[in-house]
């Protein structure tokens, strides 16, 4: 029982966090899930892949509001995300694959490089200039192969690289953000589904775990994160928006440098 409790408060704090600085919640349940089942006694060679296929399982269940949302505003370029959507699919299969052949300390080494690439972006502001038209159906069937392969390896739903991208190829901000929340979508169902299977034949897997998606964690996060989500979006309208996006540069900082430091 007391393992669920410390499940919904990890769903309830990483929808907070994740409204509150506006970034998706998988960069805040993979390190928080990694933590949980070290105290649960999981084993360290599948802990890692567990908590990045149980954070993009969780992903599903907030990407389908955020996505009917953004389609109701009339904001998502669906003709983009029918060029992006296969090569994501490819991509996160690939990236599950990878995954589940990495051991527990290079998939945290790897985990904790990306934290630390995205706390210097948001604490220095950088942003790609638009600086190109939109590619065509084989540039952009490739940068979904990119953010599928790597979204699946560090368990989050692609936002910090599809809005960038699509910023870069001169697409509205307000329709990249629209159509990054749509292209989370594939990449939470596809790689739920490839983490599932990798992890199918794995004995050191907790009880409840189908693969590398454990339930108990999943569904706790699932019922929490939404509602706190807003909670955390309210809140960020009252708040500076350079000092959110410094808290949690340096947040991610420190779980970058801490995966880091665990892994060596």
């Amino acid at each position: 029982m007391a393992i669920i409790l410390i499940y919904l408060g990890v769903g309830a704090a990483a929808g907070f966090l994740a409204g509150l600085f506006g970034i998706g919640g998988g960069l805040i349940i993979v390190p928080a899930l990694v933590y949980c089942f070290a105290l649960q006694g999981v084993s360290a060679a599948v802990a890692v892949q567990l908590a990045v296929g149980t954070s993009l399982a969780s992903i599903v269940f907030t990407s389908l509001s955020s996505v009917w949302a953004h389609h109701r505003h009339g904001n998502v370029d669906w003709s983009v995300w029918r060029l992006l959507a296969p090569g994501i699919a490819v991509g996160v299969t690939a990236g599950a694959v990878v995954a589940a052949n990495l051991s527990g300390e290079s998939l945290k080494l790897i985990i904790g490089v990306f934290a630390l690439v995205i706390a210097v972006q948001m604490a220095l502001d950088i942003k790609p200039k638009a600086g190109r038209v939109l590619p065509g159906r084989g540039a952009l069937l490739g940068g979904g192969l990119v953010i599928g392969s790597l979204s699946a390896l560090f368990g989050i739903g692609g936002g910090s690289l599809t809005v960038p991208y699509l910023t870069w190829c001169n697409v509205r901000i307000q329709q990249a953000v629209a159509t990054s929340a749509a292209c989370g979508l594939p990449i939470a169902v596809v790689g739920a589904l490839s983490y599932g299977v990798t992890g199918w034949s794995r004995s050191e897997l907790p009880e409840w775990s189908t693969g590398f998606v454990f339930w108990p964690a999943l569904l706790a996060i699932a019922v929490c994160s939404t509602p706190a989500a807003r909670l955390g979006a309210n809140l960020a309208q009252h708040l500076p928006a350079k000092i959110l996006k410094q808290s949690f540069a340096l947040f991610l900082f420190l779980v970058g440098a801490q995966f880091i430091f665990g892994a060596l």
